[in-house]
Order: structure tokens, then sequence, then C-alpha cells
């Protein structure tokens, strides 16, 4: 979703520490897609210019919670309005990760051993090159081929896969014990994550016979640590399986699916304390809260792995088209304490939200029975 780079980490790394009031949030009568673009870009125009997010040779750092979410949504809301071109922040993001993958032996890594502890290089690295894939092979999705980079930033990946170990075929993660993508299982979810851009890339990539010994070793890190998972790991896991199957058995499927059934709230939605919270005590105050990231997350991986759209737990996407804040976002709470989401370091979880919302609702089938006409400005 970057080496979750400047991303929750780095609330961590900075120490912030701000004050919380529970969110009065004012919805949209309808979801607007235009309005969604408009906080996404807005987002990414101030990430884009955040210090902390600055990296160098004038590249920008990639972010799990921001970026991510915004580089797999914003071409779906593109297509969505008839427009081609990309936004002016996109070309500045995209030419940020290019301009990382084809200096990738000068470029430094964004925390280090140095700077931020002993193993640090290694994770931010890894995690970067991973991400660096899922980015560039997203864009290229809608071109029906694989570019050269993009197959670059594949290879960049797979050099710093892990062979040996507990966690051979998995690569190292950036962790500083903050959920939920910079914690113990984040490196699961990274590794689900680059298994469904694999699956999704043009040219039948995964199929190559020069990866096929680096996809195997995936699958059977995926496959072997499926059962120790956190829920939201798991989910991923479901997304991915649209494309490889054999991720997940049939038993799997069902008990995962039966888990997903029991957490939806009586409005459709889902929370993500229920699939990752860590913190008992702010877990009690707002777990029951549905949020958009859960919830466009769920939706998300049951459309794409085949859901039938009768089944009542898509009434998620009219959750989803209900919750849409009237800025454009969809909230989502952090998992690891207070944080204000009047602040841009507090909308980070929102930034997320809003991509896995958008790309639940823009991958809703065009004849779903709930779907709604789409507001307009």
């Amino acid at each position: 979703m970057g080496a979750c780079l400047a991303g929750i980490g780095l609330i961590g790394f900075l120490r912030v520490r701000l004050a919380y009031s529970a969110p009065h949030l004012a919805y949209s009568p309808k979801w607007n897609p235009q309005a969604a673009a408009r906080y996404l870009d807005q987002r990414e125009i101030w990430w884009q210019s955040w210090d902390e997010a600055k990296e160098d040779r004038g590249t920008i750092c990639i972010s799990c919670h921001t970026v991510v979410p915004y580089a797999l949504a914003r071409p779906l809301l593109r297509r969505g309005d008839g427009s081609e071109a990309m936004t002016p922040q996109e070309n500045v993001m995209l030419a940020s990760v290019k301009k990382r993958v084809s200096e990738w032996p000068e470029m430094n890594s964004f925390y280090s051993d140095t700077r931020n502890g002993r193993g640090k290089t290694a994770q931010s690295r890894a995690t970067e090159a991973v991400l660096n894939a899922v980015i560039l092979a997203s864009y290229d999705t809608g071109q029906g081929h694989l570019s050269p980079l993009s197959a670059t930033a594949f290879d960049e990946a797979w050099a710093l896969q892990l062979e040996a170990g507990e966690n051979a075929g998995g690569w190292q993660w950036e962790t500083f014990r903050l959920a939920p993508w910079e914690s113990d299982e984040s490196a699961y979810q990274g590794a689900a994550m680059f298994a469904i851009a694999l699956g999704n890339a043009p040219g039948h990539y995964a199929d190559d016979p020069a990866t096929a010994a680096h996809v195997l070793q995936l699958q059977h890190y995926l496959q072997r640590l499926y059962p120790t998972q956190p829920l939201m790991s798991q989910i991923y896991i479901l997304w991915a399986s649209a494309r490889m199957p054999n991720l997940i058995t049939e038993s799997q499927r069902s008990q995962l699916l039966k888990a997903i059934r029991r957490l939806q709230q009586p409005d459709g939605g889902w929370s993500l304390f229920a699939f990752d919270g860590k913190n008992s005590s702010w877990k009690l105050k707002v777990g029951a809260q549905e949020d958009g990231c859960a919830t466009g997350l769920v939706v998300l991986a049951l459309e794409k792995s085949g859901t039938q759209s009768d089944d009542p737990m898509l009434r998620g996407l009219d959750w989803l088209r209900r919750h849409q804040v009237t800025n454009g976002s969809w909230y989502a709470p952090s998992l690891n304490g207070r944080r204000n989401i009047r602040t841009d370091v507090g909308q980070f979880m929102s930034d997320a939200a809003t991509g896995y919302a958008v790309l639940a609702l823009e991958s809703a089938p065009p004849d779903d029975a709930r779907n709604q006409a789409k507001a307009s400005d």
C-alpha cells in the first residue's frame, strides 16, 4: 500500500504526540468520485512538498498509507471520468519512482543503520524495492505490456528476496512496531501485495521461466505462513488469490469468509481493529467503529476473488457509498494511538482508507443492483 517510508513508522521516529478528538464527520449524500480525486491529489501534493518525505537526488519517499493507495486508485478515477492524462502530481510521483529504480545502485535508502538502528538499511531497501514494483506494474496494466523499467523494478525486488530461513521467499520489511504496515506481520502483507502486482502484471510476466523459481518461493512463503497471520494479512491473500488461486485452500478460504462475515457490523462495514488491533486499551475506545480502510479492503478482496454480487457481505459497498466525508475522503483511525485528523500527519490512515474505498467502488460490477448514480460537480 513506502518502505512504509516516512509512513506510520515516521510517526514513531519523530515521536509525534498529537491530541486526539473523536471525529464528528459530515458525509456526502452519495459517493462523489470527483471529490475523492481532489482529496487524493491534494494529499499527494502535500506529501511531495513535506520535507520529511524528501529523499536524495530530488526523489520522494513512497509510503504505504499515502503514496501506494494513491498510485493504485488514482488511475481508476481518471478512467471513470474519461480523462487519459495523468495529473501533475501523478507525473511527479512516477518520475521519482522511475528515477530511484533506474539509479537504484546509487540511491540511498530512506532509513539507515547509522540513523535509525541496526538492520534498518536492509529493511528500507527491500521494502522500497517491493513497492517500486507494485507501483510501476499497476500503471502498466492499462498499457497491456510490462515496461522495461517495471521489469527492472521486479528484478531489483527479486534480488533482495530472502533465500533461506523462516521467511525464505519473502522480504525484509521496515518495522517500527506500528500497525498495520510497519509491524512484525507487515513483511507478509508486503509480499502479498507483491503477489497481487505479479498476478496483474501484463504480458504474462508471472509465467516467465526466468522468474519461475522466485515466484515459486514467494508462493511457498505465502502458503507456509498463512495460518499464523492476522486477519488483515489473510484478506490480502484473498485479494491475491484472484490471480494465484493456489495461495489459499478451499478450506482456508471458507474459514476466512466466515470470519469476515462474523465481523461485519450491522451497518455493513468493518473495523480495522477487528483485523489488526494491537493496543487493547485503545481498541476498547474505538474498536467497534467501522472505517473506510477495513471496509474498502474487504470489499475489494471479495470482488476480486469472485464473490457473488448478491452476497450480503457486499453490503459493504453501500456502507462505502454512505460514508464518504464531504472533503472527499473516507475516515480510518490509527491502530497505534491517538491521532488528530485535523493535522496532515493525522490524515495518513484516511489517505489509505480513501484509496481502498475508491478501489472497491470502482471495481464494483456495472450491473450491481445496488450501484447508485455518482455525484457530479
